[in-house]
């Protein structure tokens, strides 16, 4: 199951649900918005990349159940007895999608013992993907080109921060004043969906720190592959993020790193 051939299957699904998505996308016409009991959006693109993520999947691997944001909604007693399964997101980022800003994914992710082990992050508007799994490594495709990525060491000369345009921003601009003495200096670029965590996957930044709520599906894939490229996340208490839990399906804040080597809980004490 953890194979490169695997990853390759999981982009050629995306890339299909990301062919669906960007029909919808480039329409003249408003895209159609319809509010879910959470207050979230949801629009035809999100559901027609649901069904072809989820036939495709049942097709492939049969025996692996799926949980996509999309789903209907599936028993907690259910869900508790999977060991793996596929965790989706069919299109992260729909108010960027909605915005029409380009910064919007397909996420998919395998799940093994309450860790993402697997993880396909396609861009649609870009056809860039980012995959990687355990024991495998990480890639980025451009073109059809498979590329190998990997995260890179802290360095106290610049720490470069990715961070969300939307959520957050006051909290995470403390944490940076609190971090001001440790480093010569410190950029801050914000960028929408699961594209924070690549960014740091193929060493282009540092941290990501996610002071906001998020859902397991928004996080999973993109954290196997900067996993799988050497980084880490972890919650504020610096305890791995929890998956399938019994009681919500929403992560606690967060901190994702490219250096897992670092210290963080000593450089981080005062911020937080």
């Amino acid at each position: 199951m953890l194979t490169k051939n695997t990853l390759a299957i999981l982009l050629e699904i995306a890339e299909k649900a990301g062919e669906a998505i960007m029909t919808v996308y480039r329409q003249e016409r408003d895209i159609q918005v319809e509010t879910k009991v959470d207050d979230s959006p949801v629009t035809e693109a999100d559901h027609a990349a649901h069904h072809i993520i989820v036939d495709a999947l049942n097709q492939a691997f049969p025996e692996i159940p799926i949980l996509s944001e999309e789903s209907v909604a599936i028993p907690v007693e259910e869900r508790l007895s999977w060991d793996r399964y596929w965790l989706v997101d069919p299109l992260d980022g729909t108010k960027e999608f909605i915005g029409r800003s380009g910064e919007f994914t397909v996420n998919i992710a395998l799940m093994s013992g309450g860790e993402p082990v697997l993880g396909c992050v396609s861009v649609p508007v870009t056809g860039l993907a980012y995959l990687g799994g355990r024991g495998i490594g990480a890639f980025k495709v451009d073109q059809g080109e498979w590329f190998d990525i990997s995260a890179r060491p802290l360095s106290r000369a610049e720490l470069v921060v990715v961070g969300s345009r939307r959520h957050g921003a006051e909290a995470l601009d403390k944490m940076l004043d609190e971090l001001a003495d440790a480093f010569d200096a410190i950029s801050n670029t914000n960028i929408g969906s699961s594209l924070k965590f690549c960014l740091i996957a193929e060493g282009k930044a540092d941290i990501y720190p996610r002071l906001a709520l998020t859902s397991e599906w928004d996080t999973a894939a993109a954290q196997a592959v900067l996993s799988a490229a050497g980084g880490s996340v972890f919650g504020l208490d610096f305890q791995p993020l929890a998956y399938n839990k019994p009681d919500t399906l929403l992560n606690p804040f967060f901190i994702a790193v490219g250096d897992k080597d670092q210290n963080w809980a000593e450089l981080l004490a005062d911020a937080l």
